[in-house]
């Protein structure tokens, strides 16, 4: 099969179209051939050893996939060949023809989610849910403030908390992204490429401020969310690529707090709760994930590259 390899770590040029042997399930494990795989930015950290889970060399890129059950292991019992699946983690990596994954790492992907939208589930919606649902604890009197809501994650954020019923706005970096965040479900959204627009978002909520940030980029808002946030706000950490200074007393003043996760660290509760919520989601239509951009494999590349440029819009995914 194809897939691509990672002998060493480093630059895009490390990235490499190879051809190496299909993977034969073993106990308990589940060969998915995919149709779809999902890049993420954490995949591009990892690919140049700067993240703080390290992979063994050589290894394939990719948690996120979508395709069919090729075949499975003694003992499996969730799935079957020929049943639609995504996967949220991999043994072998998602970057390739076929994957092997854990049975508790495939997942049933409804027949009107396409195999592209379905390797956009796990990282993107995932990190999107336990944000509102775990870390948030949203409720739906309150107002959420989605920053990179033309992204994987800020999309399926914006299409959550409107079908929980709060008030949500968006901000975005180009007129495309605006309008894929209001198309998605966002109440009013704000350009964050304009200077001073976070005058714009405080005087939106009559100056009272908003109960929930969701934070793409710490290093570059977090400073400014804290004087948005209303009494016991609070900034949800999703990503960050660098350091910032922060005052305190906002937070001090709002009674508000600063929570910071990942994915990696959930427990097997917390895991089963999302993925619940994504199925219902993907179910009865309220989540719908946005894919942006499909890519040949062999421009694997090229998407680490274009995953890090602002004026996201959707998902960038791969097709084998």
């Amino acid at each position: 099969m194809k897939a691509i390899l990672v002998r060493e770590f480093g630059g895009l040029e490390v990235l490499k179209l190879e051809e190496i042997p299909t993977p034969k399930p073993a106990t308990g494990q589940v060969l998915v051939r995919i149709r779809a795989a999902g890049v993420n930015p954490y995949d591009t950290y990892m690919r140049a050893g700067t993240y703080a889970v390290k992979p063994l060399l050589p290894y394939t890129p990719g948690s996120d996939g979508a395709g069919v059950v090729e075949a499975i292991g003694d003992g499996v019992k969730k799935v079957k060949p020929g049943d639609r699946v995504y996967t949220a983690k991999t043994v072998t990596g998602a970057y390739a023809e076929y994957a092997l994954a854990l049975e508790e790492q495939v997942h049933s992907l409804p027949d009107k989610i396409s195999f592209g939208q379905g390797a956009g589930v796990w990282v993107p919606c995932g990190t999107a849910y336990y944000a509102l649902h775990h870390s948030a604890e949203a409720h739906a009197s309150e107002t959420v403030l989605v920053h990179g809501a033309s992204g994987g994650v800020g999309s399926a954020a914006v299409q959550m908390a409107r079908a929980m019923g709060l008030t949500v706005f968006g901000t975005a970096g180009t007129q495309k992204g605006l309008d894929l965040a209001k198309r998605e479900g966002a109440h009013q959204v704000f350009d964050h490429s304009k200077a001073r627009y976070q005058e714009e978002i405080l005087k939106a909520t009559d100056g009272c401020g908003v109960a929930i940030i969701l934070e793409m980029l710490a290093n570059v808002n977090l400073a400014n969310d804290l004087k948005l946030l209303a009494t016991n706000g609070r900034v949800i950490i999703i990503g960050n690529r660098g350091e910032i200074t922060i005052n305190p007393r906002d937070l001090m003043l709002r009674r508000a707090s600063a929570r910071g996760f990942t994915l990696w660290a959930l427990t097997p509760a917390e895991e089963a709760d999302i993925h619940a919520g994504l199925f219902a989601g993907l179910d009865n239509g309220t989540l719908r994930p946005v894919v942006g951009k499909e890519l040949p494999l062999a421009d694997a590349a090229r998407a680490h590259k274009e995953i890090l440029e602002p004026g996201a819009a959707g998902k960038i995914v791969l097709v084998p």
